[in-house]
């Protein structure tokens, strides 16, 4: 049986309606992935929030009725609530209450597979539990079990904090090894010469089918929120010859979790590692352009906005109503089309030959070896063998700062 949801939202007076709608909108799909069914969405219009109750205390008393009238199991709050909101809104309506970031810690918790999404799904829950432990006694037994208490933490969970603190020291020790086994692949792709491509993008805009569509793969695919969250790399060659990694990260959303945004640090910062991004965002989504105001903001928290970007808009075959791409340089695909997956690799080709540095270079019989880095390593767009002269000639683009370069330039 679902867990049977009320949501309550404050809209403040400075709040934008359309960003207020989305993030109900968003907020009633995370309660799905989740596993719950939204009976009822009760919203007030305040100029500011309540500080002990979220809601002014007459829409709260309206709400406690509703929850006995539609046999509601769990209240979810559209915005983060402090230990007193959390606290009162449970003595108030007598059922669990819990709010958007604990729901995403909890999906997150369900989707985590690796060791190390693990453990970062477990700092994050527990950096979250710790500021509202004090006097949450009563509120916290309420909890009991279903939405908002699963995941590597829940057993736990309880409430002392000297155990909590210890147990965040120790996995962020651990979470400290992982990321420097993670920074020494790193090195070591870096050395190898191999270009990284990140694809990034909204949750839910499509990125692990455009992931496996183009290395032929099959991690996850769901139309659900944040159906990838352990970083997934495989190698591709694209239509020229080039051999680049691809890695698919964790979808963003907005007002993800401070805490959540942390732990995951070390998996975003293959994004930041990357040297060429793709973009993907649900170009059928009404709420495309607040999407990509919110995914392009996480990269500059990552420093990563200066990498190279194409725009990926995917979901083509959904759309109805003319297309303006806000973006360049862009393509507008569905990444379910074959034909589609093959522009975007012709595509992701001309966006680096504009960023690239065109070289000529001639190579005696018996350089097969640099001939081959050639190949793997830059793109080429012609290639012959001068039989008078005895060499080859070869023609393409090459990375600005690729050490192959000092090699060209000495021929």
């Amino acid at each position: 049986m679902a867990e049977r949801i009320l949501i309550i939202s404050v809209k403040q007076q400075n709040q934008n309606e359309e960003r207020f709608e989305s993030s109900l909108e968003e907020l009633v799909s995370l309660c799905k992935t989740a596993g719950g069914s939204v009976e009822k969405i009760m919203t007030q219009n305040r100029q500011r929030v309540h500080p002990a109750f979220y809601i002014g205390e007459g829409k709260a008393d309206e709400i406690r009725k509703v929850v006995e009238e539609l046999d509601i199991d769990t209240v979810i709050s559209n915005d983060e609530l402090s230990a007193g909101q959390l606290r009162n809104l449970s003595d108030k309506f007598d059922v669990k209450v819990i709010d958007r970031s604990q729901l995403i810690l909890d999906i997150f918790a369900q989707r985590a597979q690796t060791k190390e999404g693990k453990l970062q799904v477990e700092l994050a829950q527990l950096e979250y539990l710790l500021p509202r432990l004090h006097g949450q006694g009563e509120a916290m037994s309420r909890l009991g079990a279903g939405i908002g208490t699963r995941g590597p933490g829940e057993t736990k969970m309880e409430t002392d904090q000297r155990h909590i603190r210890r147990r965040i020291y120790d996995i962020k020790r651990r979470l400290k090894q992982v990321v420097q086994q993670r920074e020494q692949y790193r090195k070591r792709r870096k050395t190898n010469e191999v270009f990284q491509i990140a694809i990034v993008g909204y949750t839910n805009a499509g990125k692990s089918t455009l992931f496996n569509r183009l290395t032929n793969s099959s991690s996850l695919e769901e139309n659900q929120l944040f159906a990838t969250l352990d970083p997934l790399t495989r190698e591709i060659h694209l239509p020229s010859g080039l051999h680049t990694l691809i890695t698919d990260t964790v979808g963003f959303i907005q007002d993800l979790p401070t805490s959540l945004v942390a732990s995951f640090r070390s998996t975003l910062e293959e994004v930041a590692e990357a040297d060429f991004i793709l973009h993907v965002v649900d170009a059928s989504s009404p709420d495309f352009e607040q999407h990509q105001e919110t995914v392009n903001d996480l990269l500059q928290d990552l420093d990563a906005h200066t990498i190279p970007t194409l725009t990926v808009y995917n979901k083509k075959d959904l759309i109805n109503a003319d297309f303006i791409a806000i973006h360049h340089p862009n393509i507008l695909m569905s990444a379910l089309d074959t034909e589609s997956i093959h522009q975007l690799q012709l595509k992701i080709e001309a966006v680096l030959k504009d960023e690239w540095e065109w070289y000529k270079v001639k190579l005696s019989a018996d350089q097969g070896k640099v001939l081959n880095q050639l190949a793997k390593q830059t793109i080429i767009e012609k290639r012959f063998f001068d039989e008078t002269a005895n060499e080859y000639v070869v023609k393409g683009y090459i990375r600005e700062n690729h050490p192959l370069k000092s090699l060209l330039k000495e021929k």
